[in-house]
């Protein structure tokens, strides 16, 4: 089964322990998963593809299944509606990447704080980006929203448990 990567963007901290909230379920599920705290994305292009030969079939011997790869975005926004520093040089290269991307499926979980106009911005902002360059979006955005004083890891478990069918 191919891995699922799982990237992060976070500038305190806080949506580094959402996205090893949902890493643990998933372990739990029995999922292979690739936390990426710093994205790069020719290591994610990697882990993603990596058993996958030139024209596009599963190798005989991997043990991935022929099930499209998934990417869960884990990010919070900073300042004015801005990615986390740590994510920003990998929504860079993702903008300008010419590699084919149709067969990634992918899920987005904005952690924020809707007393602020910017609410999510950074996770509906790369939820755009990879519809834009040919990503299929699993489920619409999960936020979570700080101002209701919740246990987000929490609440992003029960999230991976319900959507289980979708890994």
């Amino acid at each position: 089964m191919n891995a699922i990567q799982i990237i992060v963007g976070s500038m305190l901290g806080g949506t580094e322990y959402v996205a090893e909230a949902c890493e643990e379920t998933l372990n739990k599920l029995d999922r292979n998963v690739d936390i990426h705290l710093k994205p790069d994305l020719k290591t994610i292009l990697n882990n993603t593809f990596s058993a996958i030969n030139d024209l596009g079939l599963v190798q005989e011997n991997s043990n991935i299944s022929s099930k499209s790869p998934v990417w869960i975005i884990c990010t919070s926004t900073h300042g004015a509606g801005e990615y986390p520093d740590n994510i920003q040089q990998f929504v860079s290269d993702l903008t300008n990447c010419d590699q084919d991307l149709s067969t990634v499926s992918f899920l987005t979980i904005g952690i924020g704080d809707s007393n602020y106009d910017t609410f999510c911005k950074a996770a509906k902002d790369i939820s755009k980006l990879l519809i834009s360059i040919g990503c299929k979006e699993l489920i619409a955005l999960k936020t979570f929203d700080m101002a209701a004083d919740i246990d987000p890891e929490d609440l992003a478990q029960q999230w991976i448990s319900t959507n289980k069918d979708l890994f």
